[in-house]
């Protein structure tokens, strides 16, 4: 038996077929209509990340996969030379004997930890790396920012260039040159004397005096670094926008007012990025020249952590013991940044993550 209920009205019946069709389509449990919890979730995300603007990663790989590949060969190299290599640390829990098993014969805990702890040579070298470091990080971080701020200055551009190529070359020299000049430079004859002796003095035997080798070093250091370290902040620079000088000079603002309100804080975040990573690697100070510089008559002030644990650990053949030292350094750089970064982060706003 039927029952006449009148004509039907299109729209009427479209709405119905459609709330059909989406009822067949429903998964198991989930409501017709909507797609589900699952899919009303996957929906609101795509329309948000639309209205942002982001882009699927498998779209951006798809689109721009040979870019992509320029990133293959640096990461093969953190992979195979700075995290496959921590997993030898374990021996600095284990007792490792050369010849047998590559993570150790037995598991002895703390005990090389304990060995350098109660080690007061450890706790000199220490203190010399801690010494150095602060130096290098108060003396050579602030001068890049003086001395870009000076060239920013300069109004010739030919004596701009003049002068940042001739302080952007030592950088280029080797390790092994830097202090073969500073030895000769240094030496009872060299050019240092000789200025001495000119001005009535007496001749300073400076490499063997440990007194000197921190001046001697943060200043090799200064001259060195000091240059190359200004081509971030003359980047950065170029990031101000002019009109901010202009409005200030209008204003009636000096140089002085112009720098300390525009440009300082215009650089600031790359300041506070590069200041983040020299906290980080303060503890490391620079193995290479340290060794070529320093000698047994000047270990008091020139021994640090990076050069003991290349005597003690390679040379004396203590490699869970260096092993043990060199994973205490670790961890306290990473405490540094970590702790540098949240700091700045919370001060200026500007952070490395």
């Amino acid at each position: 038996m039927t029952l006449d209920q009148g004509p039907v009205d299109v729209g009427e019946a479209t709405t119905v077929a459609s709330a059909v069709a989406a009822a067949e389509h429903a998964r198991p449990g989930e409501p017709a209509g909507g797609g589900g919890r699952r899919g009303r979730g996957r929906s609101s995300r795509e329309a948000r990340r639309r209205t942002a603007g982001v882009v699927p990663w498998r779209v951006a790989l798809r689109k721009d996969w040979r870019l992509y590949t320029f990133l293959v060969l640096p990461l093969l190299f953190l992979l195979v030379f700075r995290y496959v290599p921590m997993l030898g640390n374990v021996i600095a829990f284990r007792r490792f004997r050369p010849g047998g098993n590559p993570f150790g014969d037995e598991w002895v805990g703390f005990y090389y930890f304990e060995m350098f702890i109660q080690n007061q040579q450890f706790w000199q070298v220490f203190w010399n790396t801690v010494i150095l470091g602060l130096l290098t990080l108060a003396i050579c971080f602030p001068l890049p920012i003086v001395f870009a701020l000076l060239l920013n200055e300069l109004r010739s551009r030919r004596f701009k260039r003049v002068v940042q190529t001739v302080s952007y070359l030592p950088h280029f020299m080797s390790i092994v040159i830097v202090a073969g000049l500073v030895l000769q430079l240094t030496s009872i004859n060299g050019t240092v004397n000789q200025i001495v002796e000119a001005f009535g003095g007496d001749p300073v035997a400076f490499m063997q005096q440990p007194e000197w080798f921190r001046t001697i070093y943060v200043s090799s250091e200064v001259w060195q670094t000091v240059g190359w370290g200004t081509i971030l902040y003359l980047a950065a620079l170029t990031t101000i926008d002019d009109q901010l000088y202009e409005a200030s000079r209008i204003d009636g603002a000096n140089r002085w007012q112009q720098t300390w309100h525009i440009t300082l804080p215009g650089i600031r975040p790359t300041m506070m990025v590069l200041l983040i990573l020299n906290i980080g690697s303060f503890m490391a100070v620079g193995f290479e020249k340290v060794l070529l510089l320093q000698n047994p008559l000047i270990y008091s002030t020139g021994d640090v952590i990076s050069t003991y644990l290349y005597r003690v650990g390679i040379q004396s053949a203590q490699f869970s013991y260096g092993t043990a030292i060199g994973l205490f350094e670790a961890v306290i750089g990473l405490v540094l940044v970590l702790s540098a970064n949240s700091l700045s982060r919370r001060l200026t706003g500007a952070s490395l993550w």
